[in-house]
């Protein structure tokens, strides 16, 4: 098993990734190529150089390390109901690493949330059922084309691991990223909370922001910012969203 793995980033303090206080680890590694990603930084399973200051985008850690920084807030996750969220990039692309941070988590009775494309290979998929607490599952497009087209993959590997997931009776946060002039559509709203209402076992679906701060980190990889100008979507369509959702008998947040 992999004592090791490499990061690219740990958030303190973060209320976005799960209930209550939570210490973010952003594992490196993504097999998906979204044209509006955040963390451009993630996407290489091999640590980067950012022009600038010649920082470098990822390190080599140990699973002793990790825990020993997600232990230091523990009195803050115990008063919030947090705990530690596995990010990334996409976490399942180091999976022995994955496996064993949960592990150690599990064992310090540190609340676990896994947040996941669920791309990745079922069999693989199905090994980390039990192994964290919650599931934070992107869900991007339903339309099997056009998620190719803005992620390069398919998408029925990851419905049909949202749906395994669910029928396992596994704890679902859905998160829904709202892109304007690609996710912001009334059709693929209606599609996701369509299908997102159909299972049984998701608390709560998050509607997230797109954002364009990232294009800095774009510019400092020496790779294209494809998102141009697009700008964040107003809160109004954040709260027409939301509504959508709702109507579907689904329990909303904005943000996460």
């Amino acid at each position: 098993m992999a004592d090791k793995g490499i990061i690219f980033d740990i958030k303190k303090f973060s209320i976005h990734d799960g209930p209550g206080i939570r210490t973010t680890v952003f594992l490196k590694g993504c097999p998906l190529q979204c044209r509006w990603c955040h963390n451009p930084e993630g996407q290489s399973p091999e640590p980067e150089t950012m022009s600038g200051r010649k920082k470098t985008a990822g390190s080599e850690v140990t699973v002793d390390w990790v825990i020993k920084e997600i232990e230091k807030d523990r009195i803050f996750y115990e008063q919030s109901n947090g705990g530690a969220t596995f990010s990334g990039g996409e976490p399942l692309m180091q999976p022995e690493f994955l496996r064993r941070l949960l592990a150690a988590c599990r064992e310090k009775k540190i609340h676990t949330a896994l947040d996941t494309s669920g791309y990745a290979p079922p069999e693989l998929f199905r090994t980390f059922f039990d192994a964290a607490d919650l599931f934070l599952f992107d869900c991007k497009l339903i339309d099997e084309q056009l998620h190719k087209k803005y992620t390069g993959v398919s998408n029925k590997t990851i419905l049909a691991n949202l749906a395994a997931l669910d029928k396992a009776d596994k704890r679902i946060f859905v998160r829904y990223l709202v892109v304007p002039g690609i996710t912001d559509n009334t059709g693929h709203i209606e599609a996701a909370a369509a299908v997102i209402a159909s299972l049984r076992n998701v608390e709560e679906v998050d509607v997230l922001g797109y954002h364009k701060l990232a294009a800095e980190k774009y510019r400092r990889l020496g790779k294209e910012f494809a998102m141009g100008t697009v700008d964040a979507p107003p809160d109004h369509m954040l709260e027409t969203v939301k509504k959508t959702f709702e109507r579907h008998g689904l329990k909303v947040c904005i943000g996460g």
